[in-house]
C-alpha cells in the first residue's frame, strides 16, 4: 500500500504544488520563497522520514501569511489523503525535541476532528520574516485540515530560531509515531470503529 499524495491548491495569493511519501527517507525539496520556512520543513521532513517535493509561489511581497497558511493547508490535506481510511495506524504520536536552550513537545492525534492547542513562552517575541506567530498559523491550518488533534507546548526557550526549530522537529517525529502501521491493528484503533 502505498502512502502518498500529490495535491495543487491555487488561489489568487498563492499556487502550490506537494508531492508526499509518508514511508520515505527524508529526502526533500521544498521551495517557498521564505528561507527559513523552507528550512523549517526540511528539518520536518527529515525527522519525520517523509519524502517531499513542495513549491509555493505567493504573494510574499505582500506579507508571508498568505504562503504559510496555504502551505499548512496544502500539507494536511496531503496528510488526509495519503492516510486514506486510516486502518492500521497507530493513531497517536508525542515527541519532545531540545534545540540548544530551547524544549518543545508536540502531540498528535489523527482523530479526524480538528482541535489545536499552542503555547510558548511570553517572551518569545515576533521577529521579521518566518517567526512563532506565523508558525502558529501554519500549524493552526495543518491541524484543520488534516483533521488533526494537535497540541504543541513550549517548555521554555529564548532564541526564536531555536524555539521554531524545536517545534518543526517534533512535529516531524510526533507524526511519523502516530502514522506508523502497526500489524496488530485491526482496521482503525477506536472503541467506536471508525474515525
Amino acid at each position: 500500500m502505498q502512502r502518498t499524495a500529490k495535491l495543487e491548491r491555487k488561489t489568487k495569493e498563492t499556487d502550490i504544488v506537494i508531492d508526499i511519501n509518508l514511508d520515505g527517507a527524508g529526502k526533500c525539496d521544498i521551495s517557498t520563497g521564505i528561507g527559513f520556512f523552507d528550512h523549517m520543513l526540511e528539518l520536518f521532513a527529515v525527522h519525520g522520514l517523509y519524502d517531499i517535493t513542495l513549491r509555493a509561489a505567493g504573494d510574499i511581497h505582500v506579507d508571508f501569511h498568505h504562503t504559510v497558511e496555504d502551505a499548512g493547508i496544502v500539507l494536511g490535506d496531503a496528510f488526509r489523503q495519503a492516510l486514506g481510511d486510516k486502518k492500521g495506524i497507530v493513531r497517536y504520536g508525542h515527541a519532545v525535541t531540545p534545540m540548544d536552550e530551547a524544549l518543545s513537545r508536540v502531540t498528535v492525534d489523527f482523530s479526524g476532528r480538528p482541535f489545536f492547542v499552542y503555547r510558548q513562552p511570553e517572551s518569545i517575541y515576533a521577529e521579521s520574516g518566518f517567526n512563532a506567530h506565523l508558525a502558529k498559523e501554519f500549524f493552526r491550518a495543518v491541524s484543520v485540515s488534516a483533521g488533526m488533534n494537535l497540541h504543541i507546548n513550549v517548555e521554555y526557550g529564548e532564541n526564536e530560531h531555536h524555539v521554531i526549530e524545536s517545534i518543526f522537529k517534533s512535529f516531524g517525529r510526533a507524526t511519523d509515531a502516530a502514522v506508523r502501521l502497526d500489524p496488530r491493528i485491526e482496521g482503525v484503533l477506536s472503541s467506536k470503529g471508525s474515525l
